[in-house]
């Protein structure tokens, strides 16, 4: 199978997890806030450790570290824009949330991270298939929770849980066409950077809006647990990693 299809059926699925957040309807609501945070954890990890044994080795590799930290830089940054002037963030609650009080707004911030995850985990494929899977692996953890927290800020907000479902599904349907858009690039650039680009995404999801909700708990035994499974995250793409070498 060549690439393109590797990225275009890669890229589908990722867009497919958008339909978790059907599972708002199916589970309690008592389950779904006990599994809610323990996912973000575990995504968490998955998110900075593929950063950083992944995406940045690999990228590193094609433009060297001074491009590749104005890369990484501008990858952190650009997430930073995306949440300060569209007032937008990941919501893992179900609940409104900072800057969540517009179901539309949630759409537009959503196509836009999936745009910008297609680029960058579709060039650390093109760069090495074996990286790029990890960080597709480590996206689709993150994607779960988010589409659950979302699919809840959405129905709160007075969205039939049919239309929610449907608007998630098309605003996911930007990481494919990321994913495209890489793969046309890089019949003509190097594309090492926006590999490194995706990773400063990553970084600044885990550190911005993952790690603060797991941190937040004051219970030691929900702050033990939190801790643990974001090692065992970390510890997935750590194995994943020494598996490649």
């Amino acid at each position: 199978m060549s690439n393109l299809w590797w990225l275009l059926g890669g890229g589908l699925l990722m867009s497919g997890i958008a339909m978790a957040g059907s599972l708002a309807l199916i589970l309690p609501p008592q389950w779904l806030d006990r599994l809610l945070l323990p996912l973000v954890a575990v995504a968490a990890g998955t998110l900075l450790g593929g950063a950083m044994l992944h995406m940045l080795p690999h990228g590193m590799a094609q433009v060297g570290p001074t491009a590749g930290g104005f890369w990484i830089t501008a990858g952190f940054t650009t997430f930073l824009a995306l949440e300060q002037f569209l007032q937008w963030h990941h919501s893992h609650r179900g609940t409104p949330d900072r800057g969540a009080a517009s179901g539309w707004l949630i759409l537009v911030g959503d196509a836009l991270h999936n745009f910008l995850g297609g680029i960058g985990i579709a060039s650390t494929f093109l760069i090495d298939p074996h990286a790029g899977m990890v960080a597709w692996c480590a996206a689709a953890a993150h994607e779960v929770p988010q589409e659950l927290g979302d699919f809840g800020v959405l129905v709160h907000g007075g969205w039939p849980p049919r239309s929610a479902l449907m608007w998630n599904f098309i605003s996911a349907l930007t990481f494919p066409v990321g994913a495209l858009l890489a793969y046309a690039a890089s019949q003509r650039i190097n594309i090492g950077g926006l590999a490194l680009f995706g990773a400063g995404n990553f970084l600044y999801i885990a550190a911005s809006d993952l790690i603060p909700e797991i941190k937040a708990p004051t219970d030691p035994q929900a702050a033990a647990l939190h801790f643990a499974l974001f090692v065992a995250g970390v510890g997935l793409v750590a194995a994943a990693a020494a598996i490649s070498f």
